[in-house]
């Protein structure tokens, strides 16, 4: 089935939004990025994109703004500051943030895009790097219907689980829960994987069995590579987590849900970030189970 081309301004070149815009691009959207530093600019380019210099040079003739970037302060600063997207997005202006932020931020830019005639949605998403990278993105997405009947193109070619789960901010309340659920699997999984070494088991011949029954995972998959060779580039970083255990921890104290393991993990992610891993992929999660088991140079 064909798609109907559409105008992409897109905000946020990182990890996640660098093959974001290039797969836009590959789905035959016309996409101009924007980002703080040029070199992921000039790559968008090369593949096939368009480059601004300014957020206003980028939203002057979109019809969708997608924004991509690490946490609420850079949201508001790309989305409300003065020479950012409401400044300049005509009205009637698709506005996609696809940051994780709280659901009282996606709420804030959600009533302040109204006031301009911009239409919104939160659509957060899971994957990481490898998911952008191949386009198979779990996107959940806050907002109206209708707004999200009009993205599900351009939805469809960044992920391949796309689920409108309520009104603006729902996307963000989802997203919480989904980072508390992959950083308690990493730390299980890291967990298992010191217990595995200490008991002197072959961690590959482990982990394979393991894959195949009830403690498969996706988290299991994905980051058992990093975890058997010690590499921990980032695809997300503990930083970003950090952030998202925060955002979870206190959205449910709002609503009255304990998170007693949840918690505790927080709390580990926290000393990961301490103990300067902040950088590091979250799977670097097995570091501090290492220390504590008195492993390695931690």
């Amino acid at each position: 089935m064909s798609v109907t081309p559409r105008k992409i301004a897109f905000i946020g070149l990182g990890i996640m939004g660098a093959p974001m815009a290039a797969n836009l691009v590959r789905a035959g959207h016309t996409v101009t990025g924007c980002n703080r530093s040029r070199p992921a600019v000039d790559t968008l380019i090369a593949a096939g994109g368009r480059g601004a210099a300014t957020i206003a040079e980028a939203v002057s003739d979109a019809e969708v703004v997608i924004t991509m970037v690490p946490a609420d302060a850079e949201v508001k600063e790309v989305v409300l500051g003065p020479d950012g997207v409401l400044a300049h997005a005509a009205r009637g202006t698709l506005l996609i943030d696809m940051s994780s932020i709280t659901p009282g931020t996606s709420l804030e830019i959600a009533a302040a895009a109204r006031e301009k005639g911009v239409r919104t949605l939160d659509a957060p998403v899971s994957g990481g790097e490898a998911g952008a990278i191949e386009a198979v993105l779990s996107i959940m997405v806050g907002g109206e219907a209708e707004d999200f009947a009009d993205a599900r193109p351009v939805f469809d070619a960044l992920g391949t689980t796309v689920v409108h789960v309520g009104p603006h901010g729902a996307g963000q309340t989802v997203k919480a829960a989904n980072q508390l659920i992959v950083a308690v699997n990493i730390q299980a999984l890291a967990e298992a994987v010191v217990f595995l070494g200490n008991a002197g088991v072959d961690l590959t011949a482990a982990l394979d069995v393991l894959g195949g029954g009830l403690a498969g995972s996706t988290v299991l998959e994905r980051k058992r590579a990093a975890m058997e060779s010690g590499d921990f580039k980032p695809g997300f970083r503990i930083d970003l987590h950090h952030k998202d255990m925060g955002i979870v921890t206190d959205a449910a104290r709002a609503v009255g849900a304990p998170l007693p393991v949840g918690s505790l993990v927080a709390q580990l992610v926290a000393s990961a970030r301490a103990c300067g891993d902040g950088g590091l992929d979250h799977s670097a999660l097995l570091r501090g189970v290492e220390r504590l088991a008195g492993r390695g140079d931690h």
